[in-house]
């Protein structure tokens, strides 16, 4: 958002004429007396004067360069532009409730319904990854969740990320689920929204089943795609299936998208702002899985064997944002 503050009445029309150069960025210590609606001002970590429409701040604060903090705190990085525009889905739906949502409008994360989850897992997390999952990484403010990916030596690594879970805190059988976001971009970066089974802990991959609600490669150009896919024990065989759908223009790191899932006793059908793209039948008995609860997962992941690995075209750090998830269910 921009606020013109110096036409000196050159002919033409309101924003069309040479004056228009003039037009700063919103973000200044005074000048809120223009009787614009909802515009304020809230107070800046540095102490400056930080606009706000309708609450929501114009500006995001990110990079978390101090070690030795936790959950976040210390964050002394750089101010941007935050882009909230992209596609916004519905409150409601016919027939269903809301029955768990997270809209991050705190300013840490909810522990009660999140756990952080640590370290390098086996084996790059069972796909030659790169990162250190860290608890730093995340960043709960101005209404939204931040998992930043970021180029640094720690514990052996050479890049840290985030990786979050809802596991024994909230967990669903069938329904319907938004999750509005804005990704990274870049060369292997990996960002996920996705969820397995509760039995996880008990049996394992793949025979707890995977759903994929997002993921997205970067670089090579394939960072306009949404990939939703499924993994199971196909009595005793790993299988997967799943599709893709291609955004019409741009990427999916230039505006806000939002990914759903409607998930029933009989299938998987999988959207992107509102138009589905993929549907898996999942009543065979091979495929049980998908018939038990399940808890999300959201992550960045470097590199990895399908996204490949980090090159000089990649720039850090890179994040991926998160508006809000939603939980229908039929009522």
């Amino acid at each position: 958002m921009y606020v013109f503050d110096d036409d000196q009445g050159t002919t033409g029309s309101s924003c069309n004429d040479s004056c228009a150069d003039t037009w700063p960025p919103l973000l200044v210590s005074d000048g809120f007396a223009s009787g614009i609606p909802k515009l304020t001002t809230v107070t800046r970590d540095d102490g400056l004067a930080q606009a706000a429409f309708d609450g929501r701040p114009l500006y995001f604060f990110a990079g978390d360069n101090k070690t030795g903090d936790t959950n976040g705190q210390g964050l002394n990085g750089a101010w941007w532009p935050v882009d909230y525009d992209g596609y916004v889905s519905p409150l409601s739906y016919p027939g269903y409730s809301l029955v768990w949502n997270d809209e991050f409008s705190g300013t840490s994360l909810n522990l009660s319904d999140w756990s952080y989850e640590i370290g390098t897992g086996n084996n790059g997390w069972g796909n030659a990854e790169l990162q250190y999952y860290r608890a730093e990484n995340t960043r709960v403010a101005d209404g939204l969740l931040t998992i930043e990916a970021r180029e640094e030596f720690f514990a052996g690594s050479n890049y840290t990320s985030s990786r979050l879970v809802t596991q024994n805190k909230q967990t669903f059988r069938y329904g319907r689920v938004d999750i509005r976001a804005i990704m990274p971009q870049g060369q292997g970066l990996w960002p996920a929204l996705w969820m397995l089974g509760q039995s996880f802990s008990n049996i394992g991959w793949p025979y707890c089943g995977e759903i994929d609600i997002m993921e997205m490669i970067g670089g090579d150009g394939r960072e306009n795609t949404s990939h939703g896919t499924i993994h199971w024990d196909n009595a005793g065989q790993y299988s997967y299936d799943g599709d893709s759908i291609t955004v019409n223009s741009g990427t999916l790191a230039d505006r806000f998208h939002v990914f759903s899932i409607e998930w029933d006793s009989n299938s998987i059908r999988w959207y992107l702002d509102g138009k589905q793209f993929n549907a898996i039948a999942t009543t065979p008995a091979a495929m049980s899985e998908f018939q038990e609860e399940f808890f999300f997962i959201f992550n960045v992941a470097v590199g990895g064997r399908w996204p490949g690995y980090p090159d000089s075209s990649s720039e850090f750090p890179q994040r991926m944002q998160v508006d809000y998830v939603r939980v229908f269910q039929r009522q």
